[in-house]
């Protein structure tokens, strides 16, 4: 609730008229209104008597809101309300719209057939609305008599048909003309040649605040800053645009944020344009001549830097690396998130903060990161706060609480439904004591296979399909990504296999336990497609020591199995596929010590390689099927048909 009856009005508008004078060149001709309003140094007009004000009520039929009325009082209109209203109604012009523009008819048009009593309420404004735009750039200002708050204040809508936007909405008078004074700071701070420079009692109140924001910002208080950079934001103000955006992007927030203002200076332009590009990359559909459109003023060294930038991160190959020791932490997380240690990787990174060496007085946190195909991906809501929240640049402040890591300590997390539920099936290898790089020696075809570019996991079987030539129905080559299973462990993990064929299907756990010890566990619990399985084996030495396999509602094991492992505690009662699931998780977690990275999983890039297949080859009298496909090197010539 706002007691919009004691605001200053003649204050503010003074000082309003005072700026708009003074930021008009000087020379320029000016019509015969605008001329006497510039010489004194007043926009509005003499103020509407009460007199006046109580025959405008009576021949409207409805009391003028408080804020408007007060208003009245002090100006009974005013002259360039913002940049497209130039004459803003007083006591004798203000007049009910009647839908003389046609726009509740077009605006009814667009109407679904169940539309609710708040869109078509929306829509009849255009009949009930009082008008106040008198003169201006086809933009319509009405007061709404019908939403009306318990102080009598009545909402404002402003529309034009330019701005390809719906209606927007002031909560009263007061705060339009509020937003109208910031209008007219945005337009005129972004100048034009020939005109003086912008430069008054708010500018450098605002500029003085956003000193205040950025250095409340490298000492943890990014919720204050960003609150002060917004406000000076939407007054036009330079480098507000671009500190905000550094906060914004490292909340997870990407649409508009351009880090206008910065992005393009030489000194900033290595940390700005990779999150920049990044997010054009993102989106396919976009001509990359509209990343020109945010480099507006660059040279042309920092264009073509922009552009290699952004064909270095649709390829995979962009690094962050920034200078110092700083940058040697970040070499050390991105070797930790190369093999799944996500929290690992956050944490080295948000230690070395304090080392981090800002590239000027208004880079407020490293940004680069966001950009990098392994970095990028440890970026969450929370993560970003906190980094937001540690002092840096040399600031000293309180340091925050540790953000809770993202990976259970577990395999448990693989029985939780993941969004849109498509986590039905899945099989993974551990293999103990040897490296994630070890794996396809263990478990593919040949000597020379080695580990694919990390990506993620959808990128990956994307390129695995392209690439691939030759389907066979008997053949289960797994596509599988690799990395760290905790101390002491590695993994091999498909989220997507092929479907389980207990008759034909051969574990790789001997192959894989070649002087140390290997575990396969292949979980369809949860499966859409056929009865649920599972399957657990364990060897050592490439010997299998124990191995159970769970399929149409029968167990066939063999070797002595642990205790904890043991299939009859699991099946054989009522209890449901998930809990089951997560019930063996947890005892596999516990017999072995080993986890796998969530984060990395579902959200990171992790290596990948093919392994050997899953199942036997057929044998005689077995029947199958091989698909081959050929591309042609040629394109055929006219009149030829392939």
């Amino acid at each position: 609730m706002t007691d919009t009856t004691a605001f200053d009005w003649r204050s503010f508008l003074l000082r309003w008229s005072g700026e708009w004078a003074d930021s008009l060149p000087d020379g320029e001709t000016q019509g015969e209104d605008d001329e006497a309003a510039r010489q004194t140094r007043w926009l509005g007009f003499p103020p509407a008597s009460e007199e006046r004000i109580a025959a405008m009520q009576e021949r409207l039929g409805r009391q003028m809101p408080p804020s408007y009325r007060e208003f009245l009082k002090v100006s009974d209109g005013w002259r360039h309300a913002g940049g497209f209203v130039w004459l803003l109604a007083g006591t004798e012009d203000a007049h009910w719209h009647n839908n003389e523009s046609g726009l509740a008819d077009m605006f009814e048009e667009y109407l679904d057939e169940d539309a609710g009593p708040e869109e078509r309420q929306e829509v009849d404004i255009w009949r009930r609305g009082l008008q106040l735009d008198v003169e201006s750039d086809i933009t319509h200002v009405l007061l709404d008599p019908e939403e009306v708050d318990e102080d009598g204040e009545w909402a404002v809508y402003t529309w034009a048909s330019w701005r390809a936007a719906p209606p927007e909405r002031h909560a009263n008078f007061l705060e339009f003309m509020r937003e109208m004074y910031r209008e007219f700071h945005s337009l005129r701070a972004q100048g034009s040649e020939g005109e003086p420079a912008f430069a008054n009692d708010t500018t450098r109140e605002l500029d003085t605040q956003v000193d205040g924001a950025r250095l409340e910002a490298l000492r943890g208080g990014w919720e204050r800053a960003v609150k002060e950079l917004d406000e000076a934001r939407e007054y036009g103000r330079p480098r507000a645009a671009g500190l905000g955006d550094q906060i914004r992007r490292l909340l997870g927030q990407t649409s508009m944020v351009y880090f206008d203002g910065l992005v393009t200076d030489p000194q900033y332009a290595p940390e700005l344009l990779p999150p920049l590009v990044a997010e054009h990359a993102a989106h396919s559909y976009r001509d990359d001549s509209t990343l020109m459109f945010h480099l507006r003023g660059a040279d042309d060294d920092l264009v073509s830097l922009a552009y290699a930038t952004l064909d270095q991160v649709r390829n995979g190959t962009y690094r962050y690396a920034p200078a110092g020791a700083f940058g040697e932490a970040v070499e050390r997380a991105r070797e930790l998130a190369r093999w799944g240690d996500s929290d690992g990787a956050w944490r080295t990174l948000l230690h070395a903060l304090p080392l981090w060496e800002p590239l000027g007085p208004d880079h407020l946190a490293p940004l680069g990161w966001v950009a990098d195909p392994l970095l990028g991906p440890l970026l969450t809501p929370e993560r970003g706060r906190e980094l937001l929240s540690t002092p840096r640049g040399g600031q000293a402040g309180e340091a925050p609480r540790s953000a809770a890591g993202l990976d259970p300590g577990d395999l448990t997390w693989l029985a939780e439904p993941d969004p849109g539920n498509n986590r039905t099936s899945y099989r993974f290898v551990l293999v103990e004591g040897v490296e994630p790089e070890e794996l396809p020696g263990r478990l593919a075809d040949g000597d020379d296979t080695v580990l694919n570019e990390p990506l993620t996991l959808w990128e990956a079987r994307r390129r695995s399909l392209h690439d691939r030539r030759e389907f066979s129905s008997y053949d289960d080559r797994a596509l599988m990504a690799v990395g760290r299973a905790g101390t002491g462990w590695s993994f091999a993990f498909d989220a997507d296999p092929a479907p389980f064929d207990q008759r034909r299907f051969v574990s790789p756990a001997v192959a894989a336990s070649g002087g140390t010890r290997a575990v396969v566990v292949w979980s369809g619990l949860r499966t859409r497609h056929g009865e649920p399985f599972f399957h657990l084996s364990v060897a050592r030495d490439g010997v299998e020591q124990y191995a159970f396999t769970y399929t149409d509602g029968e167990i066939r094991q063999s070797g002595e199995m642990p205790q904890s492992l043991d299939p009859s505690l699991f099946f054989g009662s009522a209890r449901d596929g998930a809990d089951v699931e997560r019930s063996l998780l947890e005892a596999v977690s516990g017999q072995f010590g080993a986890r796998l990275p969530r984060h990395a999983i579902v959200n990171g890039r992790l290596h990948t390689f093919t392994t050997r297949s899953w199942t036997r080859p057929p044998r005689d009298g077995e029947t199958y099927a091989v698909i081959r496909m050929e591309w042609a090197d040629a394109r055929p010539t006219d009149g030829e048909r392939t």
